[in-house]
């Protein structure tokens, strides 16, 4: 199988329903993006690594923004402008949005069992600052989960899109350049062969 639709240019055919994963990948984020700015602001600069903006609730936060870059991005050229939709493009961006994800809500996990293990482990001393920050990554850690399968989901189907559509959408509307810049030139119409008449005897 080539791979020669993964570097077309042009929107591959893809199914609608496709277009609402994006959306919920989009809400999803914008909720994580929510409680990583709360754990944050829970312990502000002073814990660093384990619950300042350098620790899981920053990078959840960096992981959100980039999600509006990428499945935003995408969804308004796709809209708008499909003949400026490079695919290799997507596909880097795709990847790295699922690298991130799992790192965020992994980290963010890690980060809520430590919070939250005080609650067991020193009850008489437990700080509702603690719990709050464990409740945060915690609720970060899951929704990320979600967003991770859904991307990987999204990916998948993106690159089988691709991949059935090698040729890519051809030329921009009202231009007659075709996709040489990226080897993608077309093949001419092919005509059926002429059948020949019967031999009589």
């Amino acid at each position: 199988m080539s791979t020669q639709g993964l570097t077309a240019k042009g929107v591959p055919p893809q199914p609608l329903w496709l277009l609402y994963i994006k959306i919920a990948i989009l809400v999803l984020s914008l909720i994580t993006l929510a409680l990583g700015a709360w754990a944050v602001s829970i312990f502000g600069g002073y814990l660093g690594g384990y619950g300042g903006p350098t620790g899981a609730g920053g990078l959840v936060i960096f992981t959100a923004i980039w999600s509006f870059i990428i499945y935003g991005g995408a969804a308004a050229i796709e809209i708008y402008a499909p003949h400026y939709f490079y695919r290799i493009g997507a596909l880097v961006g795709y990847i790295l949005h699922i690298i991130f994800w799992l790192s965020a809500w992994a980290w963010s996990a890690s980060a809520a069992a430590f919070w939250l293990s005080y609650t067991v482990t020193w009850g008489f001393i437990y700080d509702s600052s603690w719990k709050s920050e464990g409740q945060a990554l915690g609720a970060c850690a899951g929704i990320g989960a979600l967003i991770w399968v859904l991307s990987i989901v999204h990916l998948v189907l993106f690159v089988r899109a691709s991949l059935s559509d090698p040729e890519g959408s051809g030329p921009a509307p009202g231009t007659g350049a075709g996709q040489a810049e990226l080897g993608q030139v077309k093949p001419e119409q092919q005509y059926p062969a002429q059948q020949t008449y019967p031999v009589q005897q």
